[in-house]
């Protein structure tokens, strides 16, 4: 369907999911998990953004956050987030996106006001790098969603996604806000999570 004619939920979760598509590829290029050539140099709502351009990287990230959109689209989805691991797969830090569509918004969305909200998630993240943790070079990362409720057993696109075993962290985390939106159709913030000092070595799973 065109963007056009979509309703004004299914025009906002188009411009969410394009949105983190770009967002996870700053994400995984500020933590130098990949070799630089693992990305281009593009420009997107007007910022200089890395986007990864390796076929098995790119292919990730794009289909995993396209899948996100009709879920997105219906108000399903609270949280989107980009998960580092250590070697024992154990969280050590996490990207959080929280977001919430308004379901009864009728009007018409003006899409350039929402993509200079956006715009500004981005322009942080190109400077975040001071408030991040360094990873190991034997860890590994994930995008996992975080879903208000869950797709009926009859919904074929929410058969795609799989249960997570991320291991729990036992302590509340450690939070950096880095940015935050609240605008009619779509609220959205972005932060950090860092285990609590406190935090004992060998989460629950």
């Amino acid at each position: 369907m065109d963007r056009k004619n979509r309703t004004p939920q299914g025009q906002i979760a188009q411009v969410v999911v394009e949105f983190l598509e770009v967002a996870v590829s700053c994400i995984v290029f500020l933590k130098g998990f990949y070799p630089p050539r693992a990305f281009e140099r593009r420009r997107y709502m007007n910022v200089v953004v890395q986007k990864a351009v390796h076929p098995e990287l790119a292919s990730y990230v794009h289909s995993t956050t396209t899948g996100l959109f009709p879920f997105i689209q219906k108000g399903l989805v609270e949280r989107v987030v980009v998960i580092f691991y250590d070697k024992e797969h154990v969280p050590i830090e996490k990207f959080v996106f929280k977001l919430a569509v308004n379901q009864s918004y009728g009007s018409k969305l003006e899409e350039a006001d929402l993509e200079f909200a956006l715009r500004a998630f981005l322009i942080k993240l190109t400077v975040a790098e001071p408030v991040t943790k360094s990873l190991p070079s034997d860890g590994s990362w994930e995008i996992t969603a975080y879903f208000r409720s869950l797709p009926g057993d009859d919904d074929q696109e929410g058969k795609l996604w799989i249960p997570t075993d991320t291991k729990l962290w036992m302590q509340p985390p450690q939070i950096t806000p880095i940015k935050s939106m609240s605008c009619d159709p779509l609220k959205m913030q972005l932060y950090l999570e860092h285990p609590s000092p406190t935090e004992r070595k060998n989460p629950t799973s």
